[in-house]
């Protein structure tokens, strides 16, 4: 098949274009249930395999508020010129912020979901560190959701009306 139009059908015509939709929440939801999951888990097989579960620092947590700060910004910066200024951003410019938002959406779901799973496998724990794992936990996982929140104002930031919804 050489990906050729129906006959008939323009391939330039209104009924050959193709929209992305946006990130869909329950998409980032799935996510993060799977990063649940995953960081609930790390803690008993990280004790079996290493015979300690791992420590976290506040270092994890600032780097995703960083990440989340960077996206915001450029989320601004973008809406300030496609929604206000009306400029047009160069095509590989406006897919690449696109592919990053949308990436880190994804991934930020999953962190903040992991590290989530990580703290409710403390909670109640008698062991020494696990206030402190919790804590660090908690502060990691709202920067996973400080970095989705970002990537998906990015994510619709890049959105243009289309020629259909001009006046």
């Amino acid at each position: 098949m050489t990906g050729a139009p129906p006959a008939g059908r323009d391939p330039s015509g209104p009924d050959d274009r193709r929209h992305l939709a946006p990130t869909r929440w329950s998409t980032l939801a799935a996510w993060a249930v799977v990063g649940l999951v995953i960081g609930r888990l790390w803690h008993p097989v990280a004790e079996r395999v290493t015979g300690t579960a791992p420590t976290l620092t506040l270092l994890q947590g600032l780097v995703l508020y960083f990440v989340a700060a960077i996206l915001g910004g450029t989320a601004w910066l973008t809406w300030r010129a496609v929604h206000v200024r009306r400029e047009r951003l160069e095509p590989q410019q406006a897919v690449n912020r696109l592919v990053l938002a949308r990436a880190c959406a994804l991934v930020g779901a999953l962190v903040a979901g992991g590290y989530a799973g990580y703290a409710v496998s403390w909670v109640g724990s008698e062991a020494e560190l696990a206030g402190d794992r919790v804590l660090m936990s908690a502060v990691a996982a709202l920067g996973g959701v400080a970095t989705a929140a970002a990537a998906v104002l990015l994510e619709r930031a890049c959105r243009v009306r289309s020629s259909d919804d001009a006046p």
